[in-house]
């Protein structure tokens, strides 16, 4: 059964990545008083924010009734703000090396090809609209977590991409992400390749503990990946 869709994570898999999104976050948290070493944020980068939140917050709040709602969506809004404005403006937003180059063999290969992140949609869209994915025709579906009940490392985005791409079954799709809970979303949907790649915060001794199907360090090596499956 051949491949039918490629599902790429964004920030560090497919987006140029210098530890912005952690550092963003990281002044999201600030702004609340909570001041929280990078080494402590990395890690989670891959999950809802919200959620990425809530974990930070345990490490520092012994009493859960402090971690409210109001807190939390006050974090995540600056988070959001810092995001879009990094990503709108920053001179240095590019796609990491290959990107583009091997969305478009798989469309010669009649694959589709799929965004999806731990992100918000609006900051998603910001990133695809800086990039012009949509307009060179490189993309084909974008997805947020918040357009799903749960993120990752649940398999719900992965299952509504499959939906809006006519998709029959997860035998016809590989997941592509450089962190641990990218991977643990493509084996929670039964995807046929979990790829794990060592261009983001995790390195392969790092990812090997979650037995992705495979690890690459260059993007291109997912052709030959799925290539495998025609």
């Amino acid at each position: 059964m051949p491949i039918k869709l490629v599902v790429f994570d964004m920030a560090g898999t497919t987006v140029k990545d210098d530890h912005d999104v952690s550092k963003a976050f990281q002044a999201a948290l600030k702004k609340s008083d909570y001041n929280v070493p990078l080494e402590l944020i990395n890690p989670l980068m891959g999950y809802e924010k919200n959620l990425a939140i809530r974990q930070i917050l345990r490490l520092h709040e012994h009493n859960d009734a402090k971690i409210t709602k109001e807190l939390v969506d006050k974090i995540h809004k600056a988070f959001v703000r810092n995001m879009i404005d990094h990503y709108e403006h920053d001179e240095g937003i590019e796609p990491l090396p290959h990107v583009e180059e091997t969305f478009s063999k798989l469309h010669d290969l009649g694959i589709q090809v799929a965004v999806n992140t731990g992100f918000s949609r609006d900051i998603a869209d910001t990133i695809v609209n800086r990039l012009q994915w949509k307009e060179k025709g490189l993309v084909d579906h974008v997805i947020g977590s918040d357009e799903v009940e749960l993120g990752r490392p649940y398999p719900y985005m992965i299952q509504k991409l499959m939906l809006e791409g006519g998709i029959e079954g997860p035998g016809q799709v590989a997941k592509v992400g450089d962190t641990e809970v990218d991977v643990r979303e493509g084996q929670n949907a039964e995807c046929r390749y979990v790829i794990g790649i060592t261009t983001g915060i995790f390195s392969r001794e790092e990812l090997e503990k979650y037995h992705p199907t495979h690890i690459i360090d260059d993007i291109t090596q997912v052709i030959g990946i799925v290539k495998k499956s025609a």
